[in-house]
């Protein structure tokens, strides 16, 4: 085993079980904080089983208890959160515990989405973008070392379906677009963000910084993105288009928590928040610093569901 010791926060969650694996794949000593070492939710307990077994060690406590969060992290050198939205707010807590200890060389809180800093959301990601900023700015002024993961979309969530509320196979007949379907946007398959987020944690190129991916092969417009599609399957869809006026209008008529997903694609596809700015002297690009990781590229992914 080498590296830094690292602990996991929301490592049996939807982005952190891949960050979880590929901890433990590039031979981290690898720590997950846990509620309960044996969960009463079995998937959840199979998966901690499966931790376990590739060499993965379990600690009680949880990220509303001081003392079992500073208990935690007297263990390692470094802190991945991956925690959900729901508990983006606890990582204050995380933040007094790691200051307390003193002796922690990197901290990444959980980011996993667009660059907060760079936002132009409207509600309800508003709230949640301007807290994660909160975060980042208390984090800073604690001269706290951190690392700020930003992968943008998810594959799993907007590949999958082409980015269609109710869907879960890419359509076949007839699309919506969000925008006019030129705003590039950037799709991370879910092992990969993990490759590339444990890649970055001893590295001194990415401390302090803001780790961008945004491979080439993986940054598309819609329009390209739907075309890529039509070739794939040997058809032409119908294609619907919707102004910012009428995906705001959909906002509105749209019941939570669906609202989550089209304030989300009107940051991405209106407003390209993921691609409209130059990535500066703070921010580096994963797939440049880490050229022999191979990634699953738009055009592999959508392939398996032709």
């Amino acid at each position: 085993m080498g590296g830094s010791r690292v602990l996991i926060i929301g490592g049996t969650g939807y982005i952190g079980r891949h960050v979880t694996n590929a901890s433990l794949a590039q031979g981290h000593p690898t720590f997950l904080l846990v509620r309960e070492i044996t969960p009463s939710n079995p998937e959840k307990a199979q998966l901690l089983e499966s931790f376990t077994s590739k060499g993965a060690t379990l600690v009680q406590g949880s990220i509303d208890d001081h003392a079992s969060l500073v208990a935690a992290l007297k263990k390692v050198d470094v802190v991945i959160s991956t925690l959900g939205a729901p508990q983006i707010a606890d990582q204050f807590n995380l933040i007094k515990a790691i200051k307390e200890v003193g002796t922690i060389k990197r901290f990444f809180p959980s980011e996993f989405g667009n660059d907060v800093d760079k936002h132009h959301a409207v509600e309800p990601m508003k709230s949640m973008f301007d807290l994660k900023i909160k975060l980042r700015r208390t984090i800073e002024a604690e001269g706290i070392p951190h690392t700020y993961v930003v992968p943008h979309c998810f594959a799993g969530y907007f590949l999958t379906n082409l980015a269609q509320l109710g869907l879960a196979a890419p359509p076949r007949d007839k699309i919506v677009i969000y925008g006019d379907g030129t705003t590039k946007a950037v799709y991370m398959k879910e092992e990969d963000i993990g490759t590339f987020t444990i890649k970055a944690v001893d590295d001194p190129r990415t401390l302090n910084k803001t780790l961008y991916l945004k491979p080439p092969a993986n940054t598309i417009s819609t329009n390209d993105l739907v075309a890529l599609w039509e070739a794939k399957i040997g058809k032409t869809l119908e294609k619907v288009y919707l102004s910012e006026e009428q995906v705001l209008k959909l906002l509105q008529d749209t019941p939570f928590p669906g609202t989550f997903m089209v304030s989300i694609f009107h940051t991405i596809y209106v407003k390209g928040d993921q691609t409209n700015f130059q990535i500066g002297p703070d921010g580096v690009e994963a797939s440049a610093l880490y050229p022999d990781v191979k990634y699953t590229t738009v055009e592999e992914y959508i392939s398996a569901f032709v």
